[in-house]
């Protein structure tokens, strides 16, 4: 997990605010603050405290106010974590059909506890409620910077095969990057 440097909002991407302002009413900017955050969060990965202080001032609400949107949905970070998320349901429909043994078997075999990263900073591994897929647990969402994916009827290792996968494509890109030269 390597940390970044946040750029303002206002700053730094005046032209999407703006679009993103321009799709609600003139009395409602405060409507805006969920696509502010996903701007925001898609710099590096979660939302900094700067920048719920930044949508704050965009849209004129506090910055708790902010934090308590992003303490709320799942989609939203305001701490760094993995490359990839992998996102557990386990309430209670999926845990009846495997998925916190499923949770603690991936964890375990990955290194990590509930809610931690690999020490090679590629997977978070988190349990959430509800991903609506009770009939096909156990199943998880990965969340990238691309976007989401779901999976569905998991088992412990078909995981581990897509973690696998995961690191193999980030050894390739790694072997394709050019190398810097010395002078």
């Amino acid at each position: 997990m390597s940390e970044f440097t946040y750029l303002p909002l206002a700053e730094h991407f005046a032209g999407e605010v703006q679009a993103i302002l321009a799709k609600y009413p003139a009395g409602q900017k405060r409507a805006a603050v969920m696509p502010l955050l996903y701007l925001a969060q898609r710099q590096g990965g979660y939302v900094t405290k700067q920048a719920m202080q930044d949508i704050a001032d965009i849209i004129e609400i506090t910055p708790t106010e902010v934090a308590s949107i992003v303490g709320f949905y799942s989609l939203y970070y305001d701490a760094p974590a993995g490359k990839y998320r992998i996102q557990v349901c386990n309430d209670l429909s999926c845990a009846l059909r495997g998925a916190d043994q499923f949770l603690e078997k991936l964890c375990e075999n990955l290194g990590i506890r509930v809610g931690e990263t690999t020490s090679d900073g590629l997977v978070t591994v988190e349990g959430v409620m509800c991903l609506a897929g009770c009939d096909r647990a156990p199943m998880f969402q990965v969340q990238t910077g691309e976007g989401l994916e779901y999976h569905e009827n998991q088992t412990v290792e078909g995981a581990l095969a897509l973690v696998q996968s995961w690191r193999n494509k980030d050894e390739d890109r790694s072997i394709e990057a050019p190398k810097e030269e010395s002078v």
